[in-house]
């Protein structure tokens, strides 16, 4: 029997920044898929992950600068295309790159990414995965081996492969993800890559291995697993970061200095904020 899904579905006031914020605290709990709306945001989590006190540790919820409200719809897994069809705009990052979904038309592009999501999290909507696309059409990646960890439907990946890189390992923990991302790579006409379903464990043997790891994720993991990426990297690599907010850009550029990875670049976007640094 195909297991349901619960919609939240959020009314946010002001909608900027309050989506972004609560779309990064939801993240931190079991929800695996998010659409924004034009009155806020709707998240998704499996029936079995959904408990009666889901939302207590939400900080935005009670915070006086930002009216919250929000219902819940009982979905079935199977209409979940239809759902995000509905929202699911094209995206163009500096007329260089446009990823739509197959329904859209196509576009005379230099890079032209097919991505249908379903419950994955990485469209380019977001705007940590917006400044990381932008990080990448500005590398030459050619001939690079590759890591894209939290791959989401290695979208990512994707875009650096196009460019040039010789081969892309893609890596995630969520099974939606690693099903999607195989999925998205054969609709894209990719064979150079491998996905796999896990975490930073599976670095243990790939010491040295890659030119560009890509890592967009969430600011504790980031943390956490910072010596495992720095392992994998080449001296002299490139490390994109994202998935945190500007005021954690002095904690990410700490653990990354411990490792012997330094400053080279920055974007921001929305209070998001996304870090280039190199391996010395």
């Amino acid at each position: 029997m195909e297991s349901k899904y619960i919609a939240y579905h959020f009314k946010i006031e002001p909608k900027d920044p309050g989506a972004e914020i609560l779309l990064a605290e939801l993240g931190e709990l079991a929800f695996d898929s998010f659409v924004e709306t034009e009155e806020g945001l709707s998240a998704y989590i499996q029936e079995h992950d959904n408990t009666t006190d889901l939302l207590n540790d939400v900080y935005i919820l009670n915070n006086p600068e930002f009216k919250v409200s929000y219902e819940t719809e009982e979905i079935e897994q199977v209409n979940w295309n239809e759902e995000w069809e509905k929202n699911f705009e094209p995206i163009n990052v500096d007329d260089l790159c446009y990823v739509r979904a197959p329904f859209h038309e196509a576009k005379n592009v230099r890079y032209e990414i097919v991505i249908e999501p379903k419950m994955s999290f990485g469209t380019g909507h977001h705007e940590t995965t917006f400044m990381m696309m932008k990080h990448l059409l500005n590398i030459d990646v050619t001939a690079m081996e590759v890591l894209d960890m939290g791959c989401g439907t290695a979208i990512l990946a994707i875009l650096a492969l196009m460019k040039g890189a010789k081969h892309a390992d893609a890596i995630d923990i969520d099974n939606w993800c690693y099903l999607n991302s195989i999925e998205n790579a054969e609709r894209n006409n990719i064979t150079n890559i491998d996905v796999y379903e896990g975490d930073a464990a599976l670095l243990a043997d790939k010491t040295n291995k890659y030119d560009l790891v890509i890592a967009n994720i969430n600011r504790n993991i980031l943390l956490s697993d910072m010596e495992a990426y720095a392992k994998t990297l080449k001296a002299g690599g490139i490390i994109l970061f994202s998935g945190f907010y500007i005021e954690d850009i002095t904690a990410i550029e700490e653990a990354a200095n411990q490792q012997n990875m330094f400053l080279d670049h920055q974007l921001e976007r929305n209070n998001w904020a996304s870090l280039k640094f190199i391996k010395k």
